[in-house]
């Protein structure tokens, strides 16, 4: 069977990369063409667009590059008409995919979807068209599922897709990891400052503030695989701050505390049970449009899936030195951590059991057949 793929950004690489590995088990003659990353071009396939050509981040930007973006739309399309594929599975990445949706349903083309776009947080109304253009939805988050049942939609909750990851990955040797980056005997906290570059620089120059406030730490920030080391070492000059790359479940698992960029990294450090502040900053008119469109109490994953403040957020103008001097302090706090370690188990019993890839590429296939 042919298998055309459509992800965007870090976390939908990873993603796509576990669904493709659980495609070729259960269709060993897979035939996928994809757009995604390193990650995914590493399982096989081909390779169309790299994520890294399409990182627009926020309304503002997204706006000034309105002609790039269509010309992607575009030649994707052309692409999927060349190719014929028996069904097109879109990972997240909604305003990308879903124009991409509604052409291919149109066009007469087998559509699922893959971790749904948020649609409970904002412009509920894309329900519809969901309805409308894709065949199967494939969701991660235990509060989706109620959530589309209400719009008479039903959907497939597969659990989330970082449990997997997570539990499969090899343990970290504490001494030789600390050896291998010159780290010291020092107790770590993990700078999470996101993966594009944009939010990098809004966020990162402010959580290293807090190398000097807090000098019997070490300070380690987690680079992404999507920039550069030398993009980062402007900032790091002057501080004495440690810097690793496409490491971070291996620093996660080694750290006291994270100051993190709200996105999926808020649920990952969750899981590996650290301790964090979850803090973002957007440019005043991206934050504004944003401000009247969502809906929710909460922006990061830890707080929604709990339906309550399990951690700290620091958004806009809420995300200060001072104010994230004072959560790091909590956050270092034993009293503190304990009552956070129990909500983090919660959390994970909430998001389900294992196999959230395997369970969507064998539902996928067996469609085909």
């Amino acid at each position: 069977m042919k298998y055309y793929i459509i992800a965007g950004e870090a976390s939908g690489d990873l993603h796509g990369a576990n669904l493709m590995k659980e495609i070729f088990k259960e269709d060993e003659n897979a035939n996928i063409r994809f757009w995604g990353g390193d990650l995914m071009n590493a399982v096989g396939g081909e390779l169309v667009s790299h994520y890294k050509e399409r990182a627009f981040m926020g309304f503002v930007e997204v706006i000034l590059n309105l002609r790039k973006i269509f010309g992607f739309i575009k030649f994707c399309k052309e692409d999927i008409l060349k190719f014929n594929p028996d069904v097109i599975i879109f990972i997240d990445n909604s305003g990308f995919n879903l124009r991409v949706a509604k052409w291919a349903k149109e066009e007469g083309f087998k559509t699922s979807y893959y971790i749904s776009p948020q649609v409970w947080a904002s412009r509920a109304s894309r329900v519809e068209a969901i309805k409308r253009d894709v065949d199967s939805m494939y969701v991660i988050l235990p509060f989706e599922k109620p959530f589309y049942e209400k719009y008479d939609y039903e959907v497939t909750f597969v659990g989330h897709p970082l449990i997997d990851g997570i539990a499969g990955r090899d343990q970290v040797d504490e001494k030789s990891f600390r050896e291998q980056y010159q780290l010291g005997n020092k107790e770590i906290i993990a700078l999470l400052p996101g993966s594009r570059k944009q939010e990098i620089k809004k966020m990162l120059a402010t959580m290293l503030q807090m190398v000097d406030k807090f000098p019997n730490y070490q300070f380690v920030v987690a680079g992404a695989p999507s920039q550069t080391e030398e993009f980062y070492q402007s900032f790091l000059s002057e501080k004495n701050v440690k810097f690793i790359n496409n490491k971070t479940y291996d620093l996660l698992s080694v750290a006291k505390a994270a100051l993190v960029t709200s996105g999926t990294a808020t649920l990952e450090t969750a899981l590996f049970k650290v301790p964090q502040v979850v803090c973002y900053k957007g440019s005043w008119l991206s934050y504004q449009i944003a401000k009247r469109i969502i809906t929710l109490q909460y922006i990061s994953l830890v707080n929604l899936i709990m339906d309550k403040e399990v951690v700290t957020e620091l958004i806009q103008n809420d995300f200060t030195v001072a104010n994230l001097e004072q959560e790091l302090q909590k956050i270092l706090d034993e009293t503190h951590r304990e009552k956070l370690f129990l909500d983090y188990f919660e959390l994970e019993k909430k998001l389900g059991g294992k196999g959230a890839s395997a369970k969507t590429a064998k539902s996928i296939v067996n469609s085909l057949i």
